[in-house]
């Protein structure tokens, strides 16, 4: 009697497959037709005008290390057509030797624009787990800006950038402003940036802009650019809570939100850039990210099984037998996918490079699937040569293992 029980559980197995990824599949092109809707949603949302009375922003940049085009970065925040004051905070993170390199590059840049008030301060207290957020609290009580604008080190901005942020802040219901951003692979990169990019451009941001239409708004920030008033940040406590945070972007939006004030997403977009992986680094980068989505969005990141349409279609496929209404159901999830990504990569971010790797989106998608479950496996990641783990939103420095001598 069990023999036969076996064998018949076996014999179903094969019809299970086939039915688990077949719903799979239909839950991703239901995804799919989502984010076409969001992201038509977000290109019909309007421009605020420029704000009447342009406040004074500071904008606060924290960095540690010198990636290629840092500062390129810089000077794109130099360059702006802001009609009101502004200046550049740079804080160095590092090492004696960093923070001198990063006053050189701020003595080649002040040279450039002498109308614009560039300081670098030396940020070297370690306070917390999180190097960033440590730095930011030693930077902020130098800020003379009414409007604090805080974005990674090697974000690079349009002309528009500081116009475009207060006039957002312009309404007193606006609390944070957050911008979508594109990946820039830079030259011989490599097939590991440009998979990353290609992530950037197709999953995540169609991903942000599902869940500002689903959730009615946005309720985190983007490390791109969270832009707010100085009141607003002394609202929410400041950023020192967020010392042991890992997903200190999203808290910083996530507390706004409850306050409640609105965190909009600009229609204005930045850019990164991506630095050659190896496939080592490109894999711990996106544990790395994995793990911090999950840990933040604990129900949403879990909903994100049904969002790989594209690996859910190929495995129905193969579960059929290559059967015809398989091949067709493939084609409908390429072509929404397709959609999806260029409508996003394209149509919102100008990312030239989507075209360019269109064929390498199966992979990409495949690769992403496979992050998402190996979030699971741990809560271990590397964050610029130092390992954590995390543990419900805050980071803990693991110990480096020790040798110890026998006899």
């Amino acid at each position: 009697m069990d023999i036969r029980y076996a064998e018949t559980v076996l014999s179903l197995l094969p019809s299970l497959l086939q039915l688990v990824t077949l719903l799979l599949t239909v839950a991703g092109l239901v995804y799919l037709s989502l984010s076409l809707l969001a992201v038509r949603s977000f290109q019909r949302q309007p421009v605020p005008p420029p704000s009447p009375v342009p406040p004074t922003v500071s904008v606060l940049k924290p960095v540690k290390g010198f990636d290629p085009g840092l500062l390129e970065a810089f000077r794109s925040h130099c360059r702006q057509s802001y009609s009101g004051r502004f200046e550049l905070l740079l804080g160095a993170g590092g090492s004696g030797e960093e923070v001198a390199a990063l006053q050189g590059m701020a003595a080649e840049l002040q040279a450039e624009f002498p109308l614009v008030p560039i300081r670098v301060v030396a940020c070297t207290q370690r306070l917390g787990t999180n190097g960033k957020v440590s730095t930011l609290v030693q930077l902020l009580p130098h800020a003379l800006g009414d409007v604090l604008v805080i974005n990674d080190a090697d974000i690079r901005v349009g002309t528009g950038y500081l116009t475009t942020v207060t006039a957002s802040l312009a309404d007193p219901g606006v609390g944070l402003v957050t911008m979508p951003y594109l990946a820039q692979v830079y030259t011989g990169g490599g097939i590991w940036a440009r998979l990353e990019s290609l992530g950037i451009s197709t999953s995540f941001l169609p991903s942000v802009l599902t869940a500002r239409m689903m959730e009615g708004g946005v309720r985190f920030g983007l490390g791109s650019t969270l832009a707010l008033r100085r009141e607003t940040l002394q609202r929410i406590g400041g950023l020192s809570p967020l010392l042991e945070h890992l997903a200190d972007d999203y808290e910083v939006g996530a507390r706004i939100a409850a306050l409640p004030m609105r965190v909009v997403l600009s229609r204005e977009v930045v850019a990164t850039s991506v630095p050659p992986y190896s496939l080592h680094g490109f894999v711990e980068h996106q544990v790395r990210w994995a793990r911090t989505v999950r840990d933040a969005r604990k129900w949403g990141y879990l909903g994100m099984v049904t969002t790989f349409a594209l690996p859910w279609a190929l495995a129905t496929v193969v579960s059929s037998g290559l059967a015809l209404w398989s091949l067709s159901l493939l084609s409908l999830t390429v072509l929404l996918r397709v959609a999806v990504a260029l409508t996003a990569g394209v149509g919102i971010l100008h990312d030239g490079q989507v075209l360019r790797d269109l064929a390498l989106l199966p992979l990409r998608d495949f690769f992403s699937l496979f992050f998402w479950a190996w979030s699971y496996a741990g809560d271990d990641i590397v964050w610029r040569g130092e390992r954590f783990r995390v543990r419900n939103g805050l980071l803990v420095r693991t110990p480096k293992p020790t040798l110890t001598s026998v006899g």
